[in-house]
């Protein structure tokens, strides 16, 4: 027997769904939610409102709006996929007898190559010098503010290290809490997609930078609030995503020919260096915590790319 209920009932349950059940981020619940709070309403405008309105036509129809207002393959893609995983869970609820998304394509994305630095702008970012740090360091005398900038740079230097060293996301970054690092034997206990947990190794200077700013740093940067949290924001609450987006657009903004990147620009370049180096396409998968080895595959890509652009510059019969 097919359950009636209205579009924002479903849309509620469904939003619950992905956050409790699935244990999706925020972040993939805001898109989903904006999805098929379109499709709901495109199925309203048709005189077909709620999720029993839903079919073929409908879905079609929905994704055909969109290309008509210049919507990129990418987003008609990511958004078939969200109607398809929408019109699943309503056949599970019992709200629709037969899932119209299993007729559903949806137009395949352009994978674009993710942009990357060299190991050598890797490197050239980590090597700036801090004139705060060094006059400090000269007089052996800090005020306050100067103090907090050190702390802050104390910060920033274990953050970008740590980034890069294991190629985790922003999100996971920032959810790090002091224990999750594992001293002795140089881990990092992650908890990524899906409350997934994984341990992924910590390279030396990665080491080396969290344990200054464990000791020299966060105790600056600490209040009542800061609880377990291994960043801190200027406030002392858990550092924020977007401050260490903003840190590394700045830093990378003096490395000379670095690309313009943020924090993912630092996973894929930590993923593109690792399979370089030699590393093995599965270990890579289980380090970056990816759920399935396709996904890891696109870093192939730039890696061949890269060595397609060097030989092209320098073979003499290229």
């Amino acid at each position: 027997m097919q359950v009636v209920v209205d579009a924002d009932e479903s849309l509620a349950a469904f939003v619950a769904h992905l956050r409790f059940e699935r244990g999706l981020s925020e972040h993939t619940v805001r898109a989903y939610q904006h999805d098929i709070q379109g499709l709901l309403e495109h199925a309203e405008r048709m005189g077909r409102g709620g999720p029993e309105g839903l079919d073929i036509g409908v879905l079609r129809s929905w994704l055909a709006k969109l290309t008509t207002t210049g919507k990129a393959r990418t987003t008609i893609a990511r958004h078939a996929a969200s109607g398809r995983v929408f019109t699943a869970f309503c056949v599970r609820r019992g709200w629709l007898a037969t899932d119209p998304g299993l007729k559903l394509a949806s137009p395949k994305a352009h994978r674009s190559l993710p942009g990357v630095l060299s190991q050598a702008q890797a490197t050239a970012m980590f090597d700036r010098p801090d004139p705060g740090l060094a006059a400090t360091a000269a007089t052996g005398a800090a005020t306050d503010d100067s103090a907090l900038a050190i702390a802050q740079r104390l910060r920033d230097d274990a953050a970008l290290e740590v980034l890069y060293a294991t190629g985790i996301r922003v999100s996971e970054l920032v959810g790090l809490d002091l224990d999750d690092v594992d001293d002795a034997r140089n881990l990092l206990r992650v908890l990524g997609k899906g409350n997934k947990e994984r341990t992924v190794p910590l390279g030396l200077p990665a080491i080396k930078a969290v344990g200054a700013w464990r000791r020299s740093g966060r105790p600056i940067m600490a209040t009542a609030t800061s609880g377990p949290a291994l960043f801190l924001g200027a406030r002392g609450r858990r550092l924020d995503q977007r401050a260490v987006r903003r840190t590394v657009h700045a830093r990378l903004a003096h490395v000379p020919g670095a690309p313009d990147l943020g924090p993912h620009g630092l996973r894929h370049s930590a993923a593109t260096h690792l399979l370089e180096g030699g590393a093995d396409l599965r270990s890579v998968q289980e380090i970056l915590g990816h759920a399935t080895l396709a996904t890891t595959q696109v870093y192939t890509h730039v890696s061949v790319e890269r060595l397609r652009a060097t030989y092209d510059r320098a073979h003499p019969r290229a």
